[in-house]
């Protein structure tokens, strides 16, 4: 399968998988060209996760705006504007913390949503929208399944960039995606 830039099937990232550098990486990089998908978000989300990443990970105010502005300007396109009145139409059972994240599915066009919250988002919720909810652990093996070469391919990449080879990345990898680092290891 070749995959390109223009690929429709897109993806609204939550903001608790935007928090692990190495998982971010890695969803970031198979939205790059040749890429498997469209990566969405809101500025909600991303506020969200930068909290996170000063409250949870320590990162300096000046560390959390180097990380979002690299997203932002990589994936310009990525930013979903999501109007507060549009909130409230979306009481379907999502958590009411996660609302704007639904609302930023359906407004952004999105096939799925990736979270590890997947209780936060009921299924009869989000087969209203026709929108799927998926681990970023299943999103990610589903994805290799599509190019195993492609995909091996990004994560040398990313591998090289923090001066690793795969097989540590891998690791890294297996303690928020177990599953996806168990496919990976099948490779190496």
């Amino acid at each position: 399968m070749i995959l390109n830039q223009n690929n429709e099937y897109a993806a609204v990232l939550d903001a608790c998988v935007l928090v692990p550098m190495p998982l971010c990486d890695t969803l970031l990089r198979l939205a790059e060209d040749p890429a498997f998908y469209r990566p969405l978000w809101s500025e909600e989300i991303l506020r969200e996760a930068g909290d996170a990443l000063e409250g949870k990970l320590g990162l300096s105010l000046s560390q959390r705006k180097r990380r979002l502005d690299a997203m932002r300007q990589a994936f310009p396109e990525a930013c979903v504007p999501v109007p507060n009145d549009l909130l409230d139409a979306f009481e379907c059972g999502a958590d009411k913390d996660d609302r704007h994240v639904v609302a930023a599915a359906v407004r952004g066009q999105a096939n799925a949503i990736i979270t590890f919250n997947t209780k936060h988002f009921p299924r009869e919720c989000l087969d209203e929208y026709g929108l799927l909810c998926q681990t970023p652990d299943e999103f990610l093996v589903h994805q290799f399944h599509l190019n195993p070469p492609l995909v091996l391919e990004k994560l040398d990449q990313q591998a090289v960039a923090i001066s690793r080879q795969r097989v540590e990345l891998t690791g890294t990898l297996a303690k928020v995606v177990p599953q996806f680092a168990t496919v990976l290891r099948q490779f190496s």
